[in-house]
């Protein structure tokens, strides 16, 4: 299950990675997205990943642990990381959509001289 997900997780790069590459805003911004989920789901995996087995001791156990279990901080990492990856998606959205009204293109070839901005902004 770890190798399958490790493939997934350099898939999942690699396709983010080439979107950042390209020359479309929108596709830069469908390529942070999937970074922000392959770098989820990488510590989502390295946290361990066990069926049955609670995260937590509970109250009244031994105290030494005999059977693997799942490591908790990976988890609240990645509910962490789940929202400061929607905002940072949502400010590129945000700015995508006002650069796009300013000067009229996606192309990112075409964003390099900002001494031609339209006269009438909005």
């Amino acid at each position: 299950m770890t190798t399958l997900l490790a493939i997934i997780i350099g898939v999942l790069y690699a396709a983010g990675i080439y979107l950042i590459l390209r020359r479309s805003m929108v596709r830069v911004i469908f390529g942070l997205i999937l970074l922000g989920h392959a770098a989820n789901l990488m510590i989502f995996t390295v946290g361990r990943l066990t069926k049955g087995s609670p995260a937590f001791v509970p109250e009244g156990a031994e105290s030494i642990i005999t059977r693997p279990f799942a490591d908790p901080l990976p988890q609240a990492l990645i509910l962490t990381a789940i929202v400061i990856g929607f905002g940072v998606q949502a400010f590129a959205i945000v700015l995508f959509r006002r650069t796009y009204q300013t000067l009229k293109t996606g192309d990112l070839d075409e964003m390099r001289n900002t001494d031609r901005l339209p006269e009438k902004l909005p």
